[in-house]
């Protein structure tokens, strides 16, 4: 039985002193939700605040990437020991980061063997774009994203994971697939391909889940579904009714 877990992304937005003054908000409602994960992704500034606000409750805290090097001349970035005092979780290989900054998809593989090493549960994402999804390339398209951010890791490392399935046309549109079409999508080209790397037992342990316009009013559908596993938010993530969302998660 696999836990759900909901991650708020919240991309460019709140300074440290909002991001706490929101938590802070929130957080009572939020941590008596029980029988699912909850984890908040704050800028790299907000971190440490929101962590220390968040002490003591059942909400994780992730960022939303990381180096895969330990330390260097790599200016802006931040290391995953950087990381590991104040965050639990770790968002890699978003879409945004692969088109804005170049990321690749052997970056992202050698990002998720580093913040397993350091004890991080990785949010892996992928996800094609609309001239994809119209072309009808969108199982090859994941799968090949999917085969690529897992290539060399063992079954114990690929049951840490969590992937997140965000197509790149629904982020932040208002458009969204609906829960049948995420929930096949999920099952064909990213569950599949887990299940010919891992086997099925492994591949039935990884939480996978949907992202791209998610609300409080169509979260129950997606969840409804039995290989769709939670959500990664975005916008939704960034105002009290994130509360809402989670309970009708659960």
């Amino acid at each position: 039985m696999r836990t759900p877990i909901i991650a708020g992304n919240w991309k460019m937005n709140k300074t440290a002193v909002s991001a706490v003054e929101f938590v802070n908000e929130i957080k009572a409602a939020l941590d008596a939700i029980s029988g699912i994960d909850k984890v908040v992704c704050p800028p790299f500034l907000a971190i440490p605040g929101v962590a220390a606000a968040l002490a003591g409750t059942s909400i994780g805290v992730g960022a939303q990437n990381m180096h895969f090097e330990p330390n260097g001349a790599y200016t802006g970035e931040v290391a995953a020991d950087m990381l590991t005092p104040f965050c639990q979780y770790v968002i890699l290989g978003h879409s945004e980061r692969r088109e804005y900054f170049a990321e690749t998809d052997d970056g992202v593989n050698r990002k998720i063997k580093v913040a397993l090493a350091h004890g991080l549960t990785p949010i892996v994402c992928v996800g094609e774009s609309l001239a994809q999804n119209e072309a009808g390339e969108t199982v090859s398209f994941v799968s090949g994203q999917v085969q690529a951010a897992f290539a060399g890791f063992n079954e114990a490392d690929a049951a840490k994971c969590v992937v997140a399935y965000e197509p790149i046309w629904a982020i932040g549109t208002g458009r969204s697939a609906n829960a049948q079409q995420a929930g096949d999508i999920i099952a064909s080209a990213v569950r599949q391909p887990l299940t010919a790397l891992f086997g099925h037992d492994t591949a039935q342990q990884i939480r996978i889940q949907y992202g791209g316009s998610v609300k409080p009013g169509n979260i129950a559908d997606y969840m409804a579904h039995p290989d769709i596993d939670g959500a990664l938010v975005g916008g939704a993530s960034l105002v009290p009714s994130f509360v809402e969302l989670v309970q009708n998660a659960v």
